[in-house]
């Protein structure tokens, strides 16, 4: 194992997370000509979108177990080929059902992925590079994301919505060979520990191993409330820049889509490279950064949601959206760092359950049935309350870790 093997697999693994989103939100960007079509109805629209939420967080830590015990490259592979047959799968659907059942294997399939590919940059990349490592994968995510919409559109609107599936959807045949090539290191290989060496502890041992590992709960929790902030606030701010500041539906999705790819990109990176800057200054480095992110964002959430005046609100939410996405970095680094590497992949299939399940699966109907009772602006208003609490959360795990410190001293 060499810095090549290292930077190879990194490339191979960021270059698939793009897929990946591209494959998630290509379904959304061809909404209305499938609506058209096989005649949904908006609700049945929105299960074939919680098809792909319901089955990758229930499969998540299934293939985390499998992470810690089997080759994770061939976990890897298995989970891009599956859903790239499924994306493509999708494209053939004359029903519900036909749509339904391909998008929740998509879920499968990102699950395997999402589970363990972080997991294998954590073993390549010692904790002096981990924060920079994890933010270039993760730069996929605003990048990705915004190309499902794009490539969706544009592909359907010239070839028709079944050709949007087939596009972006079997070309992943091809990365999950890609995947196969990589080196992978031995787990812990990074800390020269000798995880590779001991049987990992079993499923109940390594549950209740992370539920007394207090800074890997916390973390969880401020990572909770930073994903509901932030499904929260990507969900429904395009309906309130129509609502309060008179903008078309293309006008609202076209700027925040472009404000989010860049904001989100740049974040993402200034967050991993600052967490590894200020490692030599204290070990809690990624932990500052993603709590005081929190704390930044969280006001000028308010002033964007406050203010009508565009050269108030545009700049605000950019810079909100910068401070969420500066802390994906160095909150990942800090979640992985805090385990041990055997039971690495388990820990991070739990973090995704959680995440989703209490986070941006249920924050956009939160904030909807709110706002039916109380309007659209006080609703929003949880999205910066919950980026405090994440603040609050993740500067707290700071603290539980100098207690925790100054305590083996005294004893």
């Amino acid at each position: 194992m060499n810095r090549r093997d290292a930077v190879a697999a990194l490339a191979v693994l960021t270059s698939i997370n793009f897929l990946n989103y591209i494959d998630r939100y290509v379904l959304a960007a061809v909404f209305e000509p499938v609506k058209r079509e096989l005649q949904f109805s908006d609700a049945q629209l929105g299960w074939t979108l919680s098809a792909f939420m319901i089955s990758y967080s229930l499969t998540s830590p299934f293939f985390g177990r499998l992470g810690d015990v089997l080759t994770r490259k061939h976990l890897i592979a298995a989970g891009v080929a599956l859903w790239s047959f499924a994306t493509a799968g999708a494209g053939l659907a004359r029903s519900f059902w036909q749509m339904f059942v391909p998008r929740s294997l998509v879920g499968v399939g990102e699950a395997s992925y999402a589970t363990l590919a972080p997991t294998i940059i954590t073993d390549y990349y010692g904790q002096e590079m981990r924060g920079r490592a994890l933010a270039v994968f993760y730069a996929a995510t605003p990048i990705g994301s915004a190309l499902g919409f794009v490539l969706g559109g544009s592909l359907a609107e010239q070839f028709g919505w079944r050709a949007a599936f087939f596009v972006v959807g079997l070309p992943g045949l091809l990365f999950a060979l890609m995947a196969l090539a990589i080196r992978e290191p031995r787990r812990g290989f990074s800390e020269r520990s000798a995880a590779s060496k001991t049987a990992p502890p079993s499923l109940f041992q390594t549950y209740r191993l992370l539920w007394q590992n207090k800074t890997y709960v916390l973390v969880t929790l401020g990572f909770v409330a930073y994903t509901f902030a932030l499904g929260g606030l990507v969900g429904w701010v395009p309906a309130f820049l129509e609502r309060y500041d008179g903008m078309t539906t293309a006008e609202a999705n076209q700027i925040f889509g472009a404000m989010t790819v860049v904001s989100g990109f740049l974040g993402t990176f200034a967050g991993g490279f600052l967490g590894d800057y200020l490692l030599r200054y204290t070990k809690n480095s990624y932990l500052w950064v993603s709590g005081l992110s929190m704390f930044a964002g969280a006001p000028l959430s308010v002033l964007a949601l406050s203010s009508r005046e565009p050269g108030i609100f545009l700049p605000a939410i950019f810079t909100a959206e910068f401070f969420l996405f500066l802390n994906t970095g160095p909150l990942n680094a800090v979640l992985l760092g805090c385990v041990p590497a055997e039971i690495r992949a388990t820990a991070m299939a739990v973090n995704i359950f959680f995440i989703h399940a209490l986070g941006d699966a249920i924050s956009p109907p939160i904030i909807g049935a709110l706002s039916d009772r109380f309007g659209l602006f006080r609703a929003t208003l949880l999205a910066p309350a919950m980026m405090t609490a994440s603040g609050i959360i993740l500067l707290s795990a700071i603290q539980y870790r100098y207690l925790r410190r100054s305590g083996s001293r005294q004893r």
